[in-house]
Formats: C-alpha cells, sequence, structure tokens
C-alpha cells in the first residue's frame, strides 16, 4: 500500500539538515550518515553558528545537541521555530535528562535521542519526519484535487483482499463512525486512515496523525488536549492540542494499545462526551472530530489480560477494517515492487526499468514479515546495487533469494524412503542460524541481522518467531 505514480506533485528536493553539536567527531559521523542517504547537510559547532545558518538558509530538520558551550539545543530550537515554525527538531543528549527533552519536545521539537545511540534509529527517525512532512504537503493537495469518486489514488492493490478492503473504505467513508484499522507494522494503515479522510465529509478539515506509542504519557496528553501558559516548567504560551487542530476533521490514534491507563480515561472521555480541557485549564472545549485509531497488536487479548480498557475498546471498535499482510496478498508484489522501482531510479538517476522473472519469483516466494515497507527498502536497496537495466537475484538480499550455507549433514542425497517432514526441517536449520548469528554478534540484533544479509525487520520477526533472546 503506498502512493501512487499518478499522485500531485509534492517537493521532491533531498531533505535539508541542520546537524549541530560542539564535538567533531560527532558532526562529522552524522554527516557521513546522513548523506548516505541522499540528504543535504549542514554543519554548525555550537549555537550562535547554528543560529547564523538558520537565518540565511532554509532548513527542514534541525538535530542539535541540547548541552552545548554558549547556547543550548533548546534556546537554538526556540530560534529555529522564530525563524521558521515548520521546522522539524531532533535532539540529541548525553545526559539522561527526560525533564530536558520533554521540554524540548513542548517547544516543537519531534523527537529526541540519548548517547551514545543506533545510528540505524537515527536513520529512521529522519526517514519518518520527511514521510510524514511530505504526507502533510500530500494532505494539501489532495484536499484541492480529490473529490468525493471511487478511486484510492493512494492506495495500490487488485488483489480480492484489498478490494473488499477498498469497498468498506467506500461505504464507511462517508459516516462520522470510529473506525479501528488493525494489521502488522508496514501494511499501510496510515494510507488508510487518509483515504477515509479524504473520501468523507470532513475532507475540507485537517486530518491529523499522532503515535500513541512514541512519546510519554505527559507529553502524549500535551500533544493532544494542548496546554495553558504555565502549565508546566517551559509552557511560555498557549498551544492548541491536534484535538482542537483537528476540529470538524478527522484525528489518526496510531499505535493505541501502546496509549496509558490514565489517557485511556481521558480518550474515553473524549469519545462519549466530545469534550476535553487543556493541561492546566479549566475551560471544557467541544471536539467535533472524526477518530480513526490503528494498532499492530490483538486488543482484544490485551482487554481479557487488563492492559486495555473494555470499554475504551468497544468506543473505538464500532468499525473494524482489517489491513491483509502483504504474504496474503501476492498479486500485490509484482505492482508495489514496480512503482518502487520507478521511484527509486528517478530518485537515483539510474536507468533500472524493469525486475528479471528471476528476481520476481523469488520476492513472489518471501514472507516479508515487515511488509511493504521491507518490499520498499528491498527495491531500493537493488536499485542501489543493481549495474544493469534490470533488477537481478543478485541485488536481491540473501534471505529474499533463500541463500544460506550448506553445512554438513545438509545434503539432500540422503533422502529417507518414508520421507520427511521438510518444513519443519527447513525451520530447524533456519533457527540455528538465526541463533547462531545473535550469538556471534554478541546479542546486537543489528550486528546479527548483518551477518545474515538481511533487515532488522525481518530478523526481528525471525527472533520473536522462534522466540530467541
Amino acid at each position: 500500500m503506498t502512493a501512487t505514480a499518478t499522485e500531485p506533485a509534492i517537493d521532491t528536493r533531498p531533505a535539508r539538515i541542520l546537524v549541530v553539536d560542539d564535538e567533531r567527531s560527532m558532526r562529522e559521523l552524522l554527516a557521513i550518515v546522513l548523506r548516505r542517504e541522499g540528504y543535504e547537510v549542514l554543519l554548525a559547532e555550537n549555537g550562535r553558528a547554528a543560529i547564523e545558518t538558520l537565518e540565511r538558509e532554509p532548513v527542514d530538520i534541525l538535530i542539535s545537541d541540547i548541552k552545548m558551550p554558549d547556547l543550548s539545543g533548546v534556546e537554538v530550537l526556540r530560534a529555529a521555530k522564530q525563524i521558521d515554525k515548520n521546522i522539524l527538531g531532533i535532539m540529541i543528549t548525553a545526559f539522561a535528562s527526560t525533564e530536558t527533552a520533554v521540554e524540548a519536545m513542548r517547544l516543537g521539537a519531534c523527537d529526541y535521542l540519548s548517547k551514545p545511540f543506533d545510528v540505524d534509529l537515527l536513520r529512521m527517525k529522519v526517514r519518518e519526519k520527511i514521510e510524514n512532512r511530505h504526507l502533510r504537503q500530500e494532505n494539501v493537495l489532495l484536499k484541492r484535487t480529490l473529490g468525493l469518486t471511487h478511486q484510492f489514488a493512494n492506495i495500490i492493490g487488485r488483489s480480492e483482499t484489498m478490494l473488499d478492503v477498498f469497498k468498506m473504505i467506500e461505504t464507511v467513508a462517508r459516516t462520522n463512525s470510529t473506525i479501528l484499522l488493525t494489521g502488522e507494522s508496514g501494511t499501510g494503515k496510515g494510507l488508510v486512515a487518509q483515504a477515509i479522510h479524504f473520501h468523507s465529509l470532513r475532507r475540507d478539515r485537517p486530518l491529523v496523525a499522532v503515535n500513541c506509542g512514541a512519546m510519554p504519557e505527559a507529553l502524549l496528553e500535551s500533544e493532544l488536549f494542548g496546554h495553558m501558559r504555565g502549565s508546566f516548567t517551559g509552557a511560555d504560551a498557549n498551544k492548541k492540542g491536534l484535538i482542537e487542530v483537528a476540529e470538524r476533521g478527522s484525528v489518526f490514534l496510531d499505535e493505541i494499545g501502546e496509549m496509558s491507563a490514565v489517557m485511556q480515561v481521558k480518550l474515553l472521555r473524549v469519545l462519549q462526551e466530545r469534550k476535553f480541557r487543556r493541561v492546566g485549564g479549566l475551560e471544557e472545549m467541544q471536539a467535533d472530530i472524526r477518530v480513526i485509531a490503528a494498532t499492530n497488536q490483538d486488543l482484544a487479548g490485551r482487554v481479557a489480560d487488563g492492559r486495555f480498557r473494555e470499554d475504551l475498546f468497544y468506543r473505538i471498535n464500532v468499525i473494524p477494517i482489517a489491513l491483509p499482510p502483504l504474504r496474503e496478498r501476492r498479486e500485490d508484489i509484482p505492482l508495489l515492487a514496480d512503482h518502487f522501482l520507478a521511484k527509486y531510479s528517478e530518485q537515483m538517476g539510474k536507468h533500472v526499468t524493469s525486475i528479471s522473472q528471476d528476481a520476481l519469483q523469488f520476492m513472489l516466494r518471501y514472507d516479508w514479515p515487515g511488509n511493504i515497507r521491507e518490499l520498499e527498502n528491498t527495491i531500493e536497496r537493488a536499485v542501489a546495487l543493481e549495474s544493469t537495466p534490470v533488477v537481478l537475484p543478485e541485488s536481491l538480499p540473501p534471505a529474499i533469494r533463500g541463500d544460506s550455507p550448506r553445512g554438513a549433514g545438509q545434503s539432500t542425497d540422503g533422502l529417507p524412503d518414508s520421507g520427511f517432514d521438510l518444513e519443519a526441517h527447513v525451520k530447524e536449520i533456519e533457527r540455528g542460524y538465526i541463533a547462531e548469528a545473535l550469538k556471534r554478534a554478541g546479542g546486537v540484533q543489528v550486528r546479527a541481522a548483518e551477518l545474515l544479509g538481511m533487515s532488522f525487520r525481518s530478523f526481528r520477526y525471525y527472533v520473536k518467531k522462534y522466540n530467541l533472546r
């Protein structure tokens, strides 16, 4: 599930990132990592130099150390927001001060990392922020260009399961009922939420999204409900929450299963009474919103375990829509792969125009534990590595090709006359390699995934599948 090539054009220039850190080695490391991702990177050795750069150069993302000799990263962020309120901020700190990090996020930072951090995690966070910015741009364009049609321009799929999803979207979009999207990570729940909103009667109003599992309880409360000036340290002005911003529009609550018990109670009140209060405020405000929630968890099971409120579950599960994993809609793989191929060939300026039948067969047989996100990463990797106009099997990760070194006793010559359980045998071999990679990597999953030529998401799936630690 992804955006199609026929969508309205958005800004596709490389994102410009300003890295601020008084440690030269950290600046240079981040510059190397981010430039390899295709971003334009500017560097500043202190807060004052950063502000000077911000005053003369447009910047998409600010990545700043919090503790610096002249100005703190929080002060740099405050100045950056005055220059450009839409700038995204990621704060880095070597001091595990939750209060400082939360203060930075209340001022507008979208995330923070504690040193030392995994560069793969930084890559993921930066990519996520850029994708979210593009989605917001698409929101604006889609509001201008999408009328009420029977097309779903932001979703790709022709399988029966996806056609059922399309029909359900078409049926429920024009209602105000609360919707619960379920499915594994990477199946496109965010894009379905967009499709529902932009085919609804609220399409001319905002669609705002919040990841309920990505921030502490206090910060989530402020993000959803807003806060009043002076209600906590750093609250130097009144701030609207996302519910207020989405007035007469839609709110997309992703990973709702991660919401704390306290926040579940507060959300339940919004759904029942359509009222809320800002943090530190006394005035009750009306909440004219449509809620679309999403989870990759078994919420019914969490209710049974006492980890999710039963009354809230029934409030959000008015209209459930289950999104199938990619392994259950394999006929959509060629469509998705062709789309990503065109996307990354253009981005990288490479003339890679097709996928060989052998490579496609490998992809059709693979189970895709990371779903569409993993498929996209695979095609991006293939385009980057491919030296011919056609994606060949050699450009696919070994896990997708099914490659594994043949050890002693694994010959196929000794097949018993009575036969044997091939699937169980393959699983045992697979489990052995996963366990051995973990052992050699000292338990570091990122390194173990590299040893096997797998994506981290795929490796994590198999670790969970085989209950390895």
